[in-house]
């Protein structure tokens, strides 16, 4: 494993001329670094500033106007947080560009459910790494990140960095593709300018022969995924799905059960998921409260029982206070 730490920050167009950061959970500019205990007295602290919120809801609300990233987030009322304004919020406080230099910016940024999103990026980085490196990839065989409603696709690209920097030589050769599969367009546009910054010479994934590719899909259209997992040779590539903040956090039971039965059924055996999925709980009901985003809410036991439903086992699952974030693998395997 490489000890060596990059500390250089790199910058990717945005498309309406904006250059944002890209993120590298590598790099102590974006690492976040903190005990379990310390994650839960901040989240024990934001229930009160909820409430607090709560009972000064129109006030917010007139501020929220004065900042882009407020914007985003009022418009997120009642549906959910787009794939760049999420994506601008996992830069930190300190990684803000000239366009984001509104106080109330800076201090969104600075906020606990930012710094949650921070954390899940790594985590889900993290799974996505750790299975990857479980798997068979001989030089012959392709690999694959499909990304379900994934934007920017910051988990699958730190997935990669991760493994490049712990396991040198095991990229090496091999035809990546990572597959965004997303209704919008402009995050996967970013994610892709993002990559060829990291591949480029001195950068994070230099050398690598990284693709990244925008496909068009509604996870309600199972029947268009079964087609995208065979235009992309999913059983035969080591194949890693994820979807951080979407189906499993957006999706309905019968929806998260579709998508996962076609997973299994056009994918190899040693294919792995890794999802976050919305925890029940007093901060997300009182998270809702105040945002109310359409999230659904579940218990482990009640993803889990969703997840056997479709063929799949979750091997592993991080408990954070918002969110678990989950490692699935096919039951038989």
């Amino acid at each position: 494993m490489t000890t060596n730490v990059n500390t250089r920050v790199l910058y990717a167009a945005h498309d309406d001329g904006i250059y944002l950061a890209v993120v590298d959970i590598t790099n102590p500019a974006f690492s976040v670094v903190l005990t379990d205990d310390e994650i839960a007295a901040m989240a024990d602290r934001h229930i009160v500033e909820l409430a607090q919120q709560k009972a000064m809801a129109s006030v917010i609300q007139e501020a929220l106007q004065q900042s882009q990233i407020g914007r985003s987030l009022q418009a997120a009322s009642g549906s959910y947080l787009a794939g760049m304004p999420t994506y601008v919020l996992k830069l930190g406080p300190e990684n803000l560009g000239a366009a984001e230099t509104n106080p109330i910016d800076r201090h969104i940024a600075a906020s606990f459910p930012a710094l949650a999103l921070r954390i899940r990026l790594q985590d889900m980085a993290r799974l996505l790494a750790d299975g990857l490196a479980g798997m068979s990839i001989d030089p012959q065989r392709q690999v694959r990140l499909i990304n379900i409603a994934g934007g920017p696709a910051s988990d699958s690209w730190n997935a990669l960095i991760l493994l490049q920097a712990e396991r040198p030589g095991m990229l090496e050769g091999r035809e990546i593709l990572i597959a965004v599969l997303d209704l919008d367009e402009v995050g996967p546009a970013f994610g892709r300018r993002a990559v060829v910054a990291l591949c480029a010479p001195g950068a994070p994934l230099t050398g690598l022969d990284i693709a990244m590719r925008h496909v068009p899909y509604a996870w309600s259209d199972t029947n268009r995924m079964r087609d995208i997992l065979r235009e992309l040779n999913a059983r035969e590539a080591a194949c890693a799905i994820s979807s951080e903040g979407g189906l499993f956090e957006y999706g309905s039971d019968a929806e998260v059960i579709a998508n996962l039965t076609v997973l299994d059924a056009e994918t190899g055996a040693d294919a792995i998921v890794v999802g976050s999925v919305t925890r029940e709980s007093e901060l997300m009901r009182a998270s809702q409260g105040v945002h109310r985003i359409l999230l659904q809410p579940r218990t482990m036991d009640r993803f889990q029982t969703l997840a056997a439903e479709a063929g799949w086992a979750v091997k592993r699952a991080i408990e954070r206070p918002l969110s678990y974030h989950v490692l699935l693998a096919k039951k038989r395997s």
